[in-house]
């Protein structure tokens, strides 16, 4: 007798495949020589055939590669993402839309400036793509605003179908749309001396009513409704900060930038401060050779009767104009801060202030302008 035929019918029917089945790996004995755990993550686990759909079932696309299961339930990585570890990842999808010259640019400036990753005129055949991009980023992009409007002409007719797909993906997502009045509409409109996208031969009014219809359906989905008739563009940004800021306050980001008069002033600045009432370290010959980042010079600069009580003062005067700026929306300023050749004073005088600032919860950066031209 064969040493096959001697093998008990017991483990030759355990060997053999089941019955209309399909079979894709060894029996349950190959798990006991089964690398180690690193190596675990880079091989199919036991049990895939049977998380596999079924003929027929709706299935996100490349689900069926990331639900691998090991015998002990637990998920394994296989290079890919685990279905949880996906739908976890899903980015938060904010749609803006509404009536050209009603502030959707604005609307979306906002949003990224509150940290949203902002894509302008995109298809709307494109935004579960770029779902789907934002899900492989793993949590870099954790917020997408996308701006969908009548510019993409043909396109626009795919918003219905994207929307669909969103939801059936489970995607939590919001419309914003942009609403104003004809008359507001069309002195925008005016003013700026163009057309409007819709208007072809014909008028800004005939644009505009072209356009009420095509959005009609989108603003009753609507999530928010913002009606800019009346609203400046602060106004606009405050609104969209009480949406989407929560009660975390606008953030305020700062440059402080030392400069010399001699080479002119800052174009970007918002503030200018002079430093040419303190005695200048480039008549101290062990000095002048040294910049403001120098302990020396700083320390020199700062011990000069009148810079510690301006320092002090001077904070708290950003203080009180950042506090407007933040109600106003304005995200940025600049400080500028000079002296007469931008090495010695202004640029000890802008670390200082600098720190004053980052101390008090400002995002701040610090240019020296012109320093080393001399």
């Amino acid at each position: 007798m064969t040493d096959h035929e001697a093998r008990p019918a017991a483990e030759r029917e355990q060997a053999r495949p089941a019955a209309g089945r399909e079979q894709t790996r060894p029996a349950a004995g190959r798990e006991q020589t089964r690398p180690a755990a690193g190596r675990e993550q880079t091989r199919p686990a036991a049990g895939r055939e049977q998380a596999q759909p079924a003929t027929g079932q709706e299935k996100p696309r490349g689900a069926a590669e990331r639900e691998q299961t090991r015998d002990d339930g637990a998920q394994v990585s296989t290079g890919k993402e685990t279905a949880g570890a996906h739908e976890a990842a899903i980015p938060e999808l904010v749609i803006i839309s509404g009536m050209s010259g009603a502030g959707r640019s604005t609307a979306a400036k906002c949003l990224e400036d509150l940290g949203w990753f902002v894509v302008d005129n995109l298809p709307p055949a494109l935004i579960p793509t770029m779902v789907e991009l934002g899900a492989r980023s793993q949590g870099n992009v954790a917020r997408i605003a996308v701006v969908v409007d009548v510019r993409g002409r043909r396109f626009f007719d795919n918003l219905r179908e994207s929307l669909a797909d969103l939801d059936a993906r489970g995607v939590t997502r919001r419309i914003v749309f942009l609403e104003s009045s004809d008359d507001a509409l069309v002195r925008r409109f005016e003013s700026v001396r163009r057309p409007h996208p819709l208007q072809g031969d014909g008028r800004i009014v005939d644009g505009i009513a072209a356009e009420r219809a095509l959005l009609r359906e989108l603003r009753g989905d609507a999530d928010l409704v913002i009606d800019t008739s009346s609203l400046n563009v602060h106004e606009l940004r405050a609104k969209m900060d009480a949406q989407f800021a929560g009660d975390q306050e606008p953030e305020l980001r700062a440059t402080v930038m030392s400069f010399g008069f001699k080479y002119g002033l800052p174009v970007d600045a918002d503030l200018v401060v002079d430093m040419r009432f303190l005695p200048n370290p480039h008549w101290v010959p062990e000095l002048r050779p040294f910049t403001g980042l120098n302990e020396e010079v700083s320390s020199y600069v700062l011990n000069q009767p009148g810079a510690k009580e301006f320092l002090d003062r001077y904070a708290e005067l950003l203080q009180l104009i950042a506090a407007g700026y933040r109600r106003e929306g304005k995200r940025y300023v600049t400080v500028a801060v000079g002296c007469t050749g931008g090495k010695h004073r202004s640029v000890a005088m802008s670390e200082r202030l600098a720190a004053r600032l980052a101390a008090e919860g400002v995002e701040t950066v610090v240019v020296h302008r012109d320093m080393g031209r001399e």
